[in-house]
C-alpha cells in the first residue's frame, strides 16, 4: 500500500512548481496527533505511533478507492 500516497494533500504545484506532502503524510499526521492527544501518558516507542499513524493513513487511502 506504500505505493498509493493518495497524490498531493495540498496541491499547487501548476502555480508553484512544489507538489507539498502527499495525502498519505496529511492523514498519517492527523491520524498521529489524535494517537497521542488520547494519551497524554503514552509510553509506546516513537517507531510504533508513527508506523500505526501510517498504517491508520494506508486504510484511509483504501477506503477512498472503494
Amino acid at each position: 500500500m506504500k505505493n498509493n500516497t493518495g497524490g498531493p494533500a495540498f496541491p499547487l504545484f501548476a502555480a508553484t512548481g512544489y507538489a507539498g506532502m502527499t495525502l498519505r503524510d496529511y492523514f498519517a499526521a492527523k491520524a498521529m496527533q489524535a494517537f497521542l492527544s488520547r494519551d497524554s501518558s503514552c509510553t509506546s516507542p516513537d517507531e510504533i505511533i508513527a508506523q500505526d499513524a501510517y498504517n491508520t493513513a494506508d486504510a484511509m487511502l483504501k477506503a477512498r478507492e472503494a
